[in-house]
């Protein structure tokens, strides 16, 4: 396992009797990891840069504001949703320790979908439930916030902490939720159904910058809550005997960062919409960029990752396409090829 920062030993005792600080030595490996997230890190700037800029009409003062209002709050969505999905798959991957799951298994995105049908099935696309996007924002979060708690930590506790469970109550979850969907979907009014359609699709064209501020604040005090669990991760990876033998506990640790990870999704995607291969694409890409095990650089690289292919997604979507064909059909198209490769090319290293 790749620790971290190495002590390089000292050349004389002279220096030790003095205090002089050992400087950090890295090895070659993190110093290359090092490199690419940087590098990563400036490919995402230009990218946000040609996204702001790009048939901006920075020649005219008074369109170039107006069009820099609009574009702001959703590169603003971008980020905050990429940082979200990227951290969430690769720790959910390093809890199960497989790299081809992803976290819509936990049941996220079916759920979504559902209680927006519902909604239009129940009061109608014209109730202020489902055309106001602070009260829909609100609903999603409540929702699957509820939702999440009771599952993925009074249940989790329930069936012994496994982890395989989990993945089987999501994807029973995930079949029931579909279930209802579908027989709501069957009995609706046409002209309903077609106003409800627009709200299942990822879409970062019409976001609503009153709850951006709300979702940071969120995914931060998540941060924040987990920061001593995310601090075990590396542990945690060695196996459940090994991280108990090393003092962790082992349960509550995976307990709360389960519970995280499906925050984490829960926001993202109240906020965008489901986005189903984006996790999968974006930490198996981190993965093979970095060839490391520390999480650190792990989550980093994810979210790097993330923001790079939903801002070049966007720039495609609005310059090539004309907003014809979303970004989440991109994604879905090249999320069901890298998984193939996956699982073709990459069985080894799964």
């Amino acid at each position: 396992m790749d620790s971290g920062i190495l002590t390089r030993p000292a050349t004389g005792s002279a220096g030790i009797a003095r205090g002089e600080r050992v400087k950090p030595y890295r090895t070659p490996a993190q110093k290359a990891n090092v490199r690419n997230l940087i590098f990563l890190a400036v490919i995402v700037m230009v990218v946000c840069a040609c996204y702001l800029l790009v048939n901006a009409y920075p020649d005219k003062p008074q369109l170039f504001r107006y069009v820099l209002s609009l574009r702001i709050p959703t590169l603003a969505v971008m980020l905050i949703a990429a940082f979200a999905i990227g951290g969430a798959s690769i720790i959910f991957q390093s809890i199960i320790n497989n790299r081809i799951v992803t976290p819509c298994l936990l049941g996220m995105n079916s759920m979504y979908t559902l209680v927006h049908t519902a909604v239009v099935f129940v009061v109608g696309s014209g109730s202020i439930v489902a055309t106001n996007s602070n009260v829909s924002f609100a609903v999603d979060l409540v929702v699957m916030g509820i939702a999440a708690t009771f599952v993925y930590s009074y249940l989790f506790r329930k069936t012994g902490n496994n982890v395989l469970y989990v993945l089987l109550i999501g994807t029973v979850l995930s079949s029931f939720f579909g279930s209802i969907q579908s027989t709501m979907i069957r009995v609706m009014d046409p002209n309903e159904y077609d106003t409800l359609l627009t709200t299942l699709v990822a879409d970062f064209n019409n976001v609503n910058s009153e709850v951006i501020l709300f979702s940071l604040l969120l995914i931060a005090a998540l941060v924040i809550f987990l920061r001593k669990e995310l601090q075990l991760l590396d542990v945690i990876t060695l196996g459940k005997d090994q991280a108990v033998n090393l003092g962790v506990d082992y349960d509550r640790t995976v307990r709360r960062l389960m519970l995280g990870v499906v925050l984490c999704i829960a926001v993202a995607t109240a906020m965008v919409g489901p986005i189903s291969f984006l996790g999968l694409i974006i930490a198996n890409l981190a993965r093979q960029l970095l060839r490391t095990h520390k999480h650190s650089h792990l989550i980093l690289g994810a979210a790097l990752m993330g923001m790079l292919a939903i801002i070049a997604g966007q720039l495609i979507s609005q310059h090539v396409f004309s907003y014809a064909v979303p970004i989440s059909t991109f994604i879905t198209i090249g999320g069901g090829i890298y998984f193939l490769y996956l699982l073709l090319f990459k069985k080894g290293g799964i």
